[in-house]
């Protein structure tokens, strides 16, 4: 990025830190809900590369449909980057120690809190509906146990989805942090890197991120690096090279190709909500847009963050 792009680009950020959907002084003659986009960065003259890693980088967005869309969720969305960076450090993303595994382990401990059960190892031989179409019961072992609605993945009901895709996703072990994403090249590093679409001549973006001992999930000296993207090709693995190459040395890969599945209906007649396959992202934006559409599906209204807030201040001020 050169001088007068960086000026550029420091005026777009101040906008965007100064912008307030409720204070059209702050608008800067750019409607919210009419202006797209791609006028956004028109107007402060940005470059394509500077829209690519802004809009994929700090919107998350995957794929480049945003730019003709009204630029209010993308604004909303790199504020969101940048009070997460302001508040969290040298990053806006938090990861669980001791890997992802924890987060249904958290979830399990809740519940019980709250008075559910949680089976493992328990295989589901099947659903039971009633005489409207809608589930009363999950059958398993020759048991059935009798429920008001089921929440599942796509695996448990292959005939109430449909496939829209597939993902190639590669498990790398190295013995050395990312190649210049760490001061020194020091242990313990962790990062994600976004390769948006239009730099590599694609039509998805390449997703790495990489964790080390610092998270507890593997020990001192090396780090575990995921990358992943959307299959274009008859060749997944070789789509990933871009981000591969970004990596160094690998001891062990290991490579698979995923289907993604998407439901074929809300769940409201037959209360069987299910929610949509893993995508290529690494941020989870996309797990959690969904997990909040299948709530909103569930009970008839939006999550309400601020009881979630509520409890925290409450758990804080014991």
């Amino acid at each position: 990025m050169g001088i007068f792009e960086k000026r550029r680009y420091r005026n777009f950020l101040l906008y965007v830190n100064d912008f307030n959907e409720e204070d059209p002084t702050t608008w800067k003659g750019l409607d919210p809900n009419k202006s797209t986009m791609r006028e956004v960065y028109a107007h402060f003259k940005l470059d394509s590369n500077t829209a690519d890693f802004t809009g994929h980088a700090f919107g998350l967005h995957r794929d480049d449909e945003y730019l003709n869309e009204p630029c209010l969720d993308t604004l909303q969305r790199i504020k969101l980057y940048s009070e997460s960076l302001a508040r969290y450090g040298k990053s806006p993303y938090l990861y669980p120690m001791y890997g992802l595994g924890e987060l249904p382990q958290g979830f399990a401990r809740l519940s019980a809190i709250y008075g559910g059960t949680y089976m493992l190892d328990k295989p589901i031989e099947g659903f039971v509906y009633d005489d409207n179409g809608a589930v009363c019961g999950v059958t398993s072992g020759g048991e059935t146990a009798k429920c008001k609605m089921v929440v599942c993945d796509p695996t448990y009901v292959p005939d109430k989805v449909k496939k829209t895709g597939q993902v190639v996703r590669a498990i790398c072990i190295m013995n050395h942090p990312v190649p210049k994403t760490c001061k020194d090249n020091a242990s313990g590093a962790s990062c994600q890197i976004i390769i948006p679409q239009n730099q590599v001549g694609r039509k998805s973006d390449i997703y790495i991120a990489a964790v080390s001992n610092a998270h507890l999930v593997c020990t001192k000296g090396y780090t575990v690096a995921f990358v992943s993207t959307t299959v274009e090709t008859s060749n997944p693995e070789a789509e990933l090279q871009a981000g591969l190459d970004l990596l160094g040395p690998i001891e062990q890969k290991f490579v698979s190709v995923t289907d993604i599945f998407e439901p074929i209906d809300d769940g409201s007649k037959s209360k069987v909500y299910i929610s949509s396959s893993y995508d290529a992202t690494t941020h989870f934006e996309t797990t959690c847009s969904d997990i909040l559409q299948l709530w909103k599906a569930m009970t008839g209204s939006s999550f309400d963050f601020t009881r979630v807030q509520k409890d925290l201040d409450m758990a804080d001020s014991n």
